[in-house]
This record gives C-alpha cells, sequence and structure tokens, in this order.
C-alpha cells in the first residue's frame, strides 16, 4: 500500500496543527519541475516495458545490484540504512552484519521493484494469489465488526500492492493514500492502475476524501514507515525512542475506525505471507490514547521487521540522529501518557 499518513465532511478541529502532522513524512518540496517530471514519467514507462518482457529472475538480479550499488556509492544512504539496521539487530552501525543485511535489503528491493513494474500486466485473479495465506473471512469480519471503517497499517516490507489488490479482489472496499505531489503524471498512471484491481488511490493532502472513506465504514491503507519527523507521536521501536506519524491514531479516534497492523512476509516460493496483530482502538482523542495506540501500531512494525529484517525496504532516517532529540521525544511521550496536550518538538528539533 502506498501511503503517507492523512484523510468527508472535512478537516478536524485545528486543522492547521493536523494539515502539518499529517503532511506526506517522505518529503516537504514542492512539485518538481516539469523537464524532470517528464524524463521520470520516459523512465517508468520504459522499464515498466522492459520488466514486463524480460524474465523476472534475471531482471531482479540486475536491479538487486543496481540498487546495492546505490548503497555502497551514495554515502548519505549508507549512513543511514547502517543506522536503521543498527537498532534493529542490537548492533553498531559499522558492524558486518548490519552491512550484510541492508545490502541484502536492497538486493531484495530490487526484486520488490520487478514485481511492482509487473503487477500492471497481471490480471487481478493472479494478483490475488501471491497472497495465499489471507484469511479473507476474517478480514472480511475484523472490518464489518469495526464501527468506523478500518485502517490498516503496514510498512515497508513485502507487497503491500499485492494485499491491496487481493482484498480488493474479494469485493472489500480498499484505499491507499499515496504521495502526488512530486511526480503527478506517474501519480496518474499508478491511479490508473490501481483502479483497474479495484483500489483507489487517495492523494495524502486530500483530507475530505481521506475522512470520507472511514465514516463510510470502508478499508484505508497508511504506511508508517517513510522516515522520522520529529512532529510525529513519540515512540518506543526496538527500545529506541522515535516518532511514528500521527495519521492513524488521529483519524481512528474521530472516525471510531479500528487500526488493523498488517504483517507480510515473502516465501520461498515468492508468495507472501499475511497476518496481522489485534486490531486497535482508539476511543477518544486525548494524548495518552493516542500515544498507547500509536506504540501499538510501533510494536506490530517491530514484529514484522524483526521476523525478516532483510525483507524491510525503508531506506530513509527512521531515528532521529542525536540522543538529546530522543531524550525530548521521551519528554513528550512522558507527557502524552498523562494526559498532557503534546507540546511538539522542542526548538531545534522541529
Amino acid at each position: 500500500m502506498t501511503a503517507g499518513d492523512q484523510s468527508q465532511t472535512g478537516p478536524p478541529a485545528k486543522p492547521a496543527r493536523i494539515d502539518r502532522r499529517l503532511e506526506a513524512p517522505h518529503r516537504r518540496g514542492g512539485s518538481s519541475p516539469r523537464i524532470v517530471e517528464r524524463t521520470a514519467v520516459i523512465v517508468y514507462r520504459a522499464t515498466s516495458w522492459l520488466l514486463a518482457t524480460v524474465p523476472p529472475k534475471p531482471a531482479a538480479t540486475i536491479i538487486g545490484r543496481l540498487s546495492q550499488a546505490s548503497y555502497l556509492l551514495w554515502p548519505t544512504k549508507r549512513r543511514w540504512s547502517n543506522r536503521n539496521f543498527a537498532n534493529v539487530l542490537g548492533l553498531p552501525p559499522d558492524h558486518r552484519k548490519v552491512r550484510e543485511a541492508a545490502l541484502g535489503s536492497y538486493m531484495g528491493y530490487g526484486r520488490y521493484l520487478v514485481e511492482l513494474m509487473r503487477l500492471p500486466t497481471l490480471p487481478p485473479s493472479e494478483i490475488a494469489r501471491l497472497i495465499p495465506s489471507l484469511d479473507v473471512d476474517e478480514v472480511r469480519g475484523i472490518w464489518e465488526d469495526s464501527p468506523g471503517g478500518l485502517i490498516m497499517t503496514v510498512g515497508h516490507v513485502g507487497s503491500n500492492e499485492a494485499i491491496a489488490a487481493a482484498i480488493a479482489h474479494h469485493g472489500m472496499p480498499i484505499n491507499v493514500v499515496a504521495d502526488d505531489s512530486a511526480f503527478p503524471e506517474i501519480y496518474e498512471i499508478l491511479r490508473r492502475q490501481r483502479e483497474g484491481w479495484g483500489v483507489k488511490l487517495i492523494p495524502w493532502r486530500n483530507l475530505r476524501d481521506i475522512f470520507g472513506v472511514l465514516r463510510r465504514r470502508e478499508i484505508l491503507g497508511l504506511l508508517v514507515d517513510w522516515g522520522y519527523r520529529a512532529d510525529g507521536i513519540p515512540v518506543r521501536l526496538f527500545g529506541e525512542w522515535t516518532a511514528l506519524p500521527a495519521g492513524p491514531a488521529t483519524l481512528a479516534a474521530k472516525t471510531h475506525a479500528r487500526i488493523l497492523p498488517i504483517t507480510i512476509r515473502r516465501q520461498p516460493d515468492d508468495t507472501f505471507h499475511v497476518s496481522w496483530s489485534s486490531p486497535i482502538e482508539v476511543p477518544s482523542a486525548d494524548p495518552s490514547q493516542l500515544q498507547r495506540a500509536t506504540q501499538a501500531v510501533a510494536d506490530a512494525l517491530a514484529s514484522t521487521i524483526a521476523a525478516a529484517p532483510d525483507q524491510w525496504y525503508s531506506f530513509k532516517p527512521i531515528w532521529p540522529s542525536t540522543s538529546e532529540e530522543a531524550a525530548d521525544l521521551e519528554r513528550r511521550a512522558t507527557l502524552m501518557q498523562a494526559d498532557v496536550a503534546d507540546p511538539g518538538p522542542a526548538p531545534g528539533f522541529g
């Protein structure tokens, strides 16, 4: 599910605060220059055509090696990845096992990209067969039992697009929040492709449509590991303080939706095993309830990553870069747990 974190009737109370918090966490700038966008569209179409026509395994190996090369040749990305996997493995960033995990993740990312490019050529029934373990009756029961729609939270693991297509194939209304601001033409291509599967993409800034999904009691997919932002809700992830997006808990509190953290893992036969934690209820927008629910999302994300670290392909910084910022997150979490309104990051951390 390609998603940031966001949201029928209009924005909630305190719109300026909520809009900032629901900003796509992986980017903050405006749209790309026209020549860059046109080039990206040409490259995307050409790559999609090529990967749909060549054998998938050699293509995955080539793309995976190129992805590993970006890790080796891009110092900033390498530093981010090493810090992420160091926290996951509980080892120093320069440890050999950390580098091996990062390189394995980049190779797996190449395989994911090839599969993603080939998905539009497959009929929905073929995509649904990629998720043989999906218990459709249980998912339907959880969704129908939720009083205000269902928010599925996922990380950058496995193929979230295949999950969404499988859910849609079984007649459940699934919507996914996506970033339309970087490359609008590519977003339109993806939107049309996903609609062919029965999956609706919603621009991350369209709060009216996002809230409308949940007030119609439909399913909303949100990615929660786009990258660290200080103005998210403070949580502990792998024992270290960070922040996850406020969107899932905030939306659940305002619409009576439940949150269902999803775990997906690649199997040796290149199908995907899907499971989930218990649904999370957010009875109010009190700070303690928002923090508790977001911590539960973080715990589910950690379980997902820990089970197969090499299948995790979030390559943005996930934790703060300084101990001072981590201490500020802990301070904010303590205030929220005491039902004191979250003051936001201290000066210099936002």
